[in-house]
């Protein structure tokens, strides 16, 4: 059951629908099927980044400091005419308190009343998602984003039985017989170390983004079968969102999305044309 069906506007009269092919576990062609009007919504690339930009930031915790952080000591300043700075000082001559001094209060510490997240509307958000989700269907966009595209239509659909393998070497032939393994290799090749001490931090290499599956439900075996390749990322219909449509702001992610999926996003995006 869908929980909410949103309703957008497509201020477009000549609409041709597109049919995509849809393709068997081997590659083969199955059938054809209509691409639901949501994929001709047009690219907006501000609203795009905005909101991925408000997705981002919205994992930042607040931080700040102690009100009292390097103010516990007494200390006062010893005044004029003793040939040392007015700054707090301790009996025995050592300064304390001020920015400059060991153990002493930051000039300008964090706060935690800062913001430190954009907002964004609800409204704005989901013209973002339709927008992303619109630009998988773009092969000049998808290309753009440095996607090894072997397909002349896209996003590429496969039946409903892909959702069934469990196994990462079935779901690796497949792929390759879809013609999109290439993109995975990609990946890999260009995973990196990364410079800098985030090395000891839990990120030592950074990974590129490739394919996005788009599945009827997280819970479908092919999940556990594909998360460990890399740059591929797996989301259920109805957990699309920004971040996974358009990494670092920028739509046009290569996509695989089978036929229950497809459907539903085709009903959880109704579209009333002009």
């Amino acid at each position: 059951m869908l929980k909410v069906v949103y309703k957008l506007l497509l201020l477009t009269t000549n609409l041709r629908p597109k049919k995509l092919t849809v393709y068997d576990l081997s590659g083969n062609a199955a059938s054809e099927v209509e691409l639901p009007p949501v994929f001709n919504y047009p690219l907006r690339m501000d609203v795009i980044r905005r909101a991925f930009h408000a997705s981002l930031t919205s994992r930042i915790r607040p931080k700040g400091r102690d009100l009292l952080a390097g103010k516990r000591r007494i200390g006062e300043s010893w005044g004029i005419n003793r040939s040392v700075a007015r700054v707090p000082r301790l009996d025995n001559g050592r300064a304390v308190i001020a920015p400059m001094t060991k153990g002493g209060r930051l000039a300008h510490p964090p706060r935690v009343n800062a913001k430190v997240h954009e907002d964004v509307n609800s409204k704005e958000r989901l013209l973002a998602i339709v927008s992303a989700l619109s630009a998988t269907s773009e092969v000049k966009i998808v290309k753009s984003r440095g996607h090894v595209v072997n397909h002349e239509q896209l996003p590429v659909i496969v039946v409903d039985d892909f959702e069934k393998i469990n196994i990462t070497s079935d779901a690796k032939k497949v792929l390759m017989s879809l013609k999109l393994w290439d993109d995975v290799v990609r990946a890999q090749e260009k995973t990196k170390i990364i410079s800098g001490k985030g090395k000891m931090r839990g990120r030592k290499y950074r990974e590129p983004k490739s394919l996005l599956i788009i599945t009827s439900s997280c819970d479908v075996p092919v999940a556990k079968a594909l998360r460990n390749l890399p740059g591929v990322d797996v989301v259920a219909a109805d957990n699309i969102n920004v971040e996974l449509l358009a990494p670092g702001g920028s739509p046009g992610r290569l996509t695989l999305i089978t036929l229950k999926a497809l459907d539903i996003i085709s009903r959880k995006f109704e579209v009333v044309t002009l």
